[in-house]
Order: C-alpha cells, then structure tokens, then sequence
C-alpha cells in the first residue's frame, strides 16, 4: 500500500492575514524568546515571515499514539506547521480525536499565522478507515452497485460529515486509480471503483463535490495512477515501476482527472511509482514533468498538489528526509506529507525547505506561489 493508505500529508503570503503577519517575529520572540534568537531574521519574508515559518506552511506533522506530544503543540504555535495528519493509533473514539483536534486549533490560534490547519486523514470507505461509520461501502463495492455515481455521491457525504462532526477538514480521498487486473494492488482491498475508466470518472466526481459540499476538501490519488501495480508492487516497501506507454497512462489511468479538476477538487497527491512514459528517472512525485507538465499543464490542474509518505520505501535511493523534501518541492510538489508519525520528521522537513529558500536551492516566487496555494485552500476551510 502506499503509506498512510496501508490497511492492513512569503512574498503574497497570508493576503487575509498581513497585518498580523508582519507581527509575526515580535509575537514569536515574546512566546519563543530562545527559538527566536536562534531562527534566521535575515530570510524573513516581506510580510515578516521567517523562513522557517514560511517553510512550515509546506510540511504536514504526525505523531505517535492518542496524545499529541508538546513538540507537536509548540511547532504548531509558532506558525510552523500547515496541519497533522491522523492515523487509527491516534484515534480511539470520535470524543477522543475531536478533544485533539481542539487542542490542536487552540495551539493555531496562538501562532502568527491565521489559515487554519489542514487536519487530514484517509476515510476512503471499506477497508481503509479511521474513523468508525460512513463511509462504510468500500470503492469497489460503489462500483458495483446499481448505481455507482448516486452511491458515490452519498459515501462523499458521509465521509464529509463524518470526519467535520469531530473538526477535520481534508479527506485524503477518493482514490481514482483505475484497477488493470483483479486482485492487484490496488484492487486487493476493493480500493478501486472499476476497472472501467468512465465508472471511475463517474464515482470519482461524484464523491468528490458531495464531500466537498460538506466543507470538507477532498484529494485525488495516486496520480498519474497506480491501476497497474501488481499485488506485490507497493510504493511503501520499495522502488515501483509501471512500464504502461503514454498513450495509456493518459486514455486509463489519467481519464479520471480532467473530471476531478473540473468538480473542484481541492488537493491532487501523486504516487511515487517511476512511470518511464512520462520521466524515466524519477517517480512522479519528484518528477517536474509528471507534476508541471503533465498535471498542471496539460490538465490544467491549478490547486494544491501533496506528496504521499516522504518515507516512503520507493524514495530510499533519494536520500534523506531533508533531500526528498527539497527533491519534492522543486518538482512542483506544494505540501509534503511526513506521516512517520514521528514530529522531527516534519520538523527536519521543514527545516531543510527553509535552508533551500534560504540558499536560492529553492526559487522564492515558485515557493511563494506554494504558499499560497496552500494558504488559499486553508483559508477555505473550517
């Protein structure tokens, strides 16, 4: 499975917020005198960001367990992290996670910045839930109903009002991967609606803008696809490849999107599998030419684009934490999703997308236009 999914994350910064922003060194200082001393004032963005905050903006946090540790609480606080993601070892009853969930605003509300986090998790339905209740059908199961859009669209609503009623805001979900053969990766867990791609694009669509008029956002995965992987062929564990032509990818595995993008889909995650069509040295996720060629370009997607698992098994020839978010971001990748459950995880991540903005590694308009993706998607939210 591809990490978090195995059953079985400056210069026009915070248009809302300016004001408060430009405060945002004095108010950190007084709450962190010892962090303040120690960040770096000369990279501070024009709206008096640090670099290390406007870095933070990029990074989603995880931690281990049902009670969020301090370290969590502190990055939250000053204006470090753009939001955690929740797995089923955080969760014990939805009186639990909507206590942490508060505890977490509560840390936002004292950090200078003002979007609210992005709180996320996989409620896909079936098989991969984490929270109890709706949607209980899994993909599969819609696709094979007697009507796949209609029992879509109400799995989008249950899982919107679901993970609202205890303050999440993102559902990493639907999956719009088409599957090739029964049984493979992504079907084993009944992950797929179809193995017909208009079925797929039909349910896809559907979920997407019932969940999404809940307020809740809701992302597209694994883009361009993994429909091919074999049952064993798992991003998590290992280096994939999917050797489908182009033609392919973009009649199968990519027909999907265009559908998405057009109900307003908020976030896009892109797989980690090396698609040799499209770049034949890089997974997708690091690949500028999957990410702002093929994606943005010519599908016009103009939203906010996270990686799945930064640890993930297929990065191990990539290098380092640190080394993989800064690969990820400049292949056009907006938020980068630690979900090691381990908090200097994300704060290692952010560290090093601070020192490439820093450095010039990272080119300061595309981090800002980054940054604002993400903000405006926050900002949209509850």
């Amino acid at each position: 499975m591809t990490r978090h999914d195995s059953h079985i994350d400056r210069r026009s910064f915070l248009k809302r917020g300016a004001a408060l922003a430009v405060a945002a060194p004095a108010v950190l200082a007084a709450r962190y005198p010892a962090a303040a001393a120690a960040t770096r004032t000369e990279a501070a963005t024009t709206t008096g960001l640090t670099s290390q905050q406007t870095a933070g903006q990029r990074v989603i946090f995880s931690y281990p367990g049902l009670t969020v540790p301090s370290t969590l609480l502190d990055q939250i606080s000053a204006g470090q992290a753009a939001g955690v993601i929740f797995f089923g070892e955080n969760i014990s009853s939805d009186a639990q996670i909507a206590s942490v969930v508060q505890q977490l605003r509560q840390a936002q509300a004292q950090s200078p910045v003002t979007a609210p986090l992005l709180l996320m998790t996989d409620q896909e339905g079936g098989l991969v839930r984490r929270l109890p209740g709706e949607p209980t059908l899994s993909e599969k199961q819609i696709g094979q109903s007697a009507d796949p859009a209609g029992a879509a669209s109400s799995a989008g609503t249950g899982a919107g009002q679901n993970l609202r009623g205890v303050g999440m805001n993102v559902n990493l979900a639907p999956v719009l991967d088409v599957f090739y053969k029964s049984g493979n990766f992504i079907d084993q867990y009944q992950r797929s609606y179809s193995n017909n791609a208009s079925v797929v694009t039909a349910c896809g669509q559907a979920f997407i803008t019932a969940q999404q008029a809940t307020g809740v956002a809701a992302t597209a995965k694994h883009f361009p696809g993994l429909g091919s992987a074999t049952k064993n062929q798992n991003t998590d564990t290992g280096a994939v490849t999917l050797s489908v032509s182009l033609s392919g990818l973009r009649s199968k595995d990519e027909a999907p999107y265009p559908a998405a993008i057009a109900a307003g889909v908020k976030l896009i995650m892109v797989s980690w599998a090396l698609y040799p069509a499209l770049d034949r040295r890089n997974p997708a996720g690091l690949s500028s030419t999957v990410v702002q060629s093929e994606l943005r370009s010519r599908l016009g997607y103009q939203g906010v684009t996270i990686t799945d698992a930064i640890e993930a098994g297929a990065l191990s020839s990539f290098g380092t934490t640190s080394q993989r978010s800064v690969l990820a971001a400049q292949a056009g990748m907006d938020v980068i999703l630690c979900s090691a459950r381990d908090v200097s995880q994300g704060v290692t991540a952010t560290t090093a997308l601070a020192n490439a903005l820093d450095s010039g590694q990272l080119d300061p308009t595309a981090f800002g236009a980054a940054v604002d993706r993400v903000t405006s998607l926050r900002n949209s939210l509850f």
